[in-house]
């Protein structure tokens, strides 16, 4: 091989890897524009086509919060702990939300991110059966540690953006190893808004929510179905104060509407 032929060779990788590292100059004016820093992941089914912004933010895990009621549900669900007709009963107490302060049937847990419903249900699963399902299914660094009430939302449990995508694929192909009934409920309690050209399945996460001298980061994840494809999405933002927390989904809908994912309203 002539040094001229190494040389194009090697100045073709180079440019490879520049072109797969540069910043979506679309999806980086949300964030600037909304002065927030964070993380943007788009990608098709086949992963023939992405879409991403802050690619070394991506790779740096943090605390799922709420994000965590995906699998969290399916374990539940595929342990024979929870069904599909769940009621959480309130106790009473007010629990900080008032969309928390009243029974909830599985459906409302997971859209309403109830905090005290998903302990209950890490009362029922038990340490050492997050311990075996978190390293099956390789979420994360799978550390369900120290407390079981809470690993998720101010624990050991840390996920990264790249990893939370990579579990998207997996759960929409059915590659974990759940039952099909656990997939089924799932589908039906992520489902968030059907409209004619698509349907959103997604899940919000807040870590810190509310607390002082703590790193709020937030979440937005989950798929859209189009007529021809499937689109997966993973954002993550630095929350400063709460009004920020809306970001999370106006960056993610405005991404797919410029990328034309979905169709502008």
């Amino acid at each position: 091989m002539s040094f001229r032929v190494l040389f194009f060779i090697l100045f073709l990788l180079q440019l490879s890897v520049a072109t797969a590292l540069c910043d979506d100059v679309d999806l980086a004016k949300l964030f600037n524009d909304r002065k927030v820093n964070g993380t943007l992941l788009i990608a098709n089914l086949a992963g023939t086509k992405q879409f991403s912004h802050n690619e070394a933010r991506a790779r740096q895990p943090f605390l799922p919060a709420s994000t965590f009621k995906i699998p969290n549900t399916l374990i539940a669900l595929d342990e024979g702990l929870l069904t599909a007709q769940e009621l959480f009963k309130w106790d009473g107490a007010d629990k900080g939300l008032a969309a928390w302060n009243r029974d909830q049937t599985l459906s409302a847990a997971f859209k309403n991110s109830c905090v005290w419903c998903y302990q209950e249900l890490a009362q029922r699963v038990g340490t050492v059966r997050y311990q075996s399902w978190l390293k099956k299914i390789q979420y994360g660094n799978g550390l369900p540690q120290p407390d079981l009430t809470t690993f998720w939302l101010n624990g050991h449990l840390r996920i990264s953006a790249a990893e939370q995508m990579r579990f998207l694929h997996r759960l929409y192909k059915r590659e974990l190893p759940f039952k099909a009934t656990s997939y089924d409920v799932l589908r039906r309690v992520m489902l968030l808004e059907e409209k004619p050209d698509y349907r959103l399945y997604a899940k919000t996460g807040w870590a810190g929510m509310g607390q002082k001298d703590v790193r709020q980061v937030g979440w937005y994840v989950g798929y859209v179905e189009t007529g021809n494809d499937v689109w997966f999405f993973v954002l993550n933002i630095d929350i400063s104060k709460p009004a920020e927390a809306a970001y999370r989904q106006q960056i993610v809908m405005e991404a797919l509407k410029l990328k034309k994912i979905v169709q502008p309203d």
